[in-house]
Parts: structure tokens; C-alpha cells; sequence
């Protein structure tokens, strides 16, 4: 194969694009709605939420990580092992749920938050780990710097730059801030699977410069397990933009409500465990 053809396979090119859906409910949209879980994989569902207190009290959850990126307000976290914790505009909270944690998100009282939430899926071996907790601050995670542009990483490896986040399944997390008319490439391993977000402005995205916007989700196509791979992003205007990608588990998935197994009788023990106290 030439280099030029490697290069091209390389670079990858935008497959799917669509914005997020809204609901009645605490206005609230899907990002990313459950049920594609071959496709989608590793991640099963993404909201972004714009909620008040109450709205998320305490619940359990099992089988899964939820990765949440506050956009906006100051969200307070608890859960019943005694954890306590505040997040702020730009940090993120990487909770592995595990074999099970019951936990609350609940705004500052008289405040509302502005937030993504990803649910990202456990292989079956990871399952039942024990619940754990990653608050990542904006200000201390490692940064890219590049003519016009500041890449956070939150997770993975962006141009070198790598953060210590630890992973049970290998996932890219990078914060992009453009200025208009900057151009920037994130590398990729070929295999993972992932999508873009774009939280304001407008720009041009892959190998076909797929134009995106503000509240639009930009999948990306596969590449390939043998090469690298990398995304060109490039702002038109100021430009704002999420980007998450992980290595596919290819695994059965059986979701219900809050617990994600791999089959029907580990959600019924899953039930039966948290109604018999067994999450602590």
C-alpha cells in the first residue's frame, strides 16, 4: 500500500450527523440514545441536561461508568458509601458504578447545572469491580497547546500530551477550544469508535470537512485495527467541541433502567441485590 493511501485511510471522515433530541422533562436531550449498543459501543447513552435540585436524588446504578462533564453551574455529589463531592464549569467526574454504588447529582440549592452526562459500558470481566471515584478539575488536567486551539485531555493521549486517568476500557476524552480560522488533528488508535460534540460555534470536521454546529453530533467512521488514525478539526467561528472515543468491548448488552449487564438473569440479581441492601 502507498503512502498516500495510508495516509488518506488514516484521516478519518465523518459517517453520521444529527442533533440531540429534546424531552418535556427537565429539559433534557439525548446525545446519544440507548438501544445502539453495537454501533455505539463502547458507550451506551449520552444526555445533556439542564436541571434544578431534585431531579436527580439518590439512585444505583450498576455494570457501567458514567463520565459527567459540567458545562455550566456547581453540581454537589454524594453516594451511600459517604463520598461527598462539588463539581464546577469544566471539571469532569469518571465514577465507575461497578458491582454497585447508590448515588446523587443534585445542583447547589437555588443554582441550575448545565451538563453531559456518558454512560460508558463495562466488559463482562469489569462488571462486578469495586465503584470508584475520578474527579478531574479543568485547571489541573494536562493541555495541548497549538496555534489558535487548547486541547484538554481528560482521558487518552492527545499529540503526546496524556492524562492519568485510569481506564478499565481504554476511551479518549479531549476538550477543544478553537479560535476561527485555527485547524487542529487528534490522533487515534484505528480501532476505536467514537463521536464529536459540538458544545458552540461552527467548524469542519474529518477527511470530507463535514460542517457541523452548535447541538450536533458528529459520528465518526471505524478505522482500522492495523493503522493509526487521526480527526481533523477546523473552527469556521469560535468553536467548542467535545471529543470521545474508546476501544469496543463486543459484548451482549442487557440494559435495564440504571443496570447494564451482559445477560437477563445478571439484571434480575442486580435487582434482587439492591433491594435486599447488598449495594451497601
Amino acid at each position: 500500500m502507498s503512502s498516500q493511501n495510508i495516509l488518506s485511510r488514516g484521516i478519518r471522515s465523518v459517517k453520521d450527523i444529527f442533533f440531540r433530541e429534546n424531552t418535556p422533562t427537565h429539559k433534557a436531550g439525548l446525545v446519544i440514545e440507548p438501544g445502539n449498543w453495537g454501533e455505539y459501543d463502547p458507550f451506551l447513552l449520552m444526555a445533556e441536561d439542564f436541571f434544578q435540585r431534585g431531579t436527580f436524588g439518590m439512585h444505583p446504578h450498576r455494570g457501567i461508568e458514567t463520565v459527567t462533564y459540567v458545562i455550566d453551574g456547581k453540581l454537589e455529589h454524594m453516594d451511600n458509601k459517604g463520598n461527598s463531592s462539588e463539581l464546577f464549569p469544566g471539571d469532569v467526574q469518571w465514577m465507575t458504578a461497578g458491582k454497585g454504588i447508590i448515588h446523587s447529582e443534585e445542583p447547589a440549592v437555588g443554582d441550575t447545572v448545565h451538563s453531559l452526562q456518558l454512560w460508558v459500558n463495562l466488559p463482562s470481566d469489569k462488571k462486578m469491580t469495586e465503584p470508584r471515584y475520578q474527579n478531574m478539575r479543568a485547571q489541573d488536567m494536562p493541555v495541548r497547546h497549538e496555534d489558535g486551539a487548547i486541547i484538554r485531555v481528560f482521558s487518552g493521549v492527545s499529540n503526546g500530551v496524556q492524562a492519568d486517568t485510569k481506564n478499565h476500557v481504554p476511551v479518549t476524552m479531549v476538550e477543544m477550544l478553537l479560535e476561527p480560522g485555527s485547524t487542529v488533528r487528534q490522533d487515534l488508535p484505528g480501532g476505536y469508535n467514537g463521536f464529536l460534540y459540538v458544545l458552540d460555534g461552527k467548524g469542519r470536521f474529518g477527511r470530507g470537512d463535514t460542517e457541523g454546529k452548535k447541538g450536533q453530533v458528529l459520528w465518526l467512521e471505524r478505522g482500522d485495527d492495523l493503522y493509526p488514525s487521526e480527526v481533523k478539526v477546523h473552527a469556521e467561528e469560535k468553536l467548542h467541541v467535545l471529543l470521545y472515543a474508546g476501544q469496543p468491548i463486543g459484548e451482549r448488552v442487557v440494559a435495564r433502567g440504571p443496570f447494564v449487564m451482559n445477560t437477563e438473569e445478571e439484571i434480575i440479581q442486580a435487582y434482587q441485590d439492591y433491594r435486599e441492601g447488598k449495594f451497601g
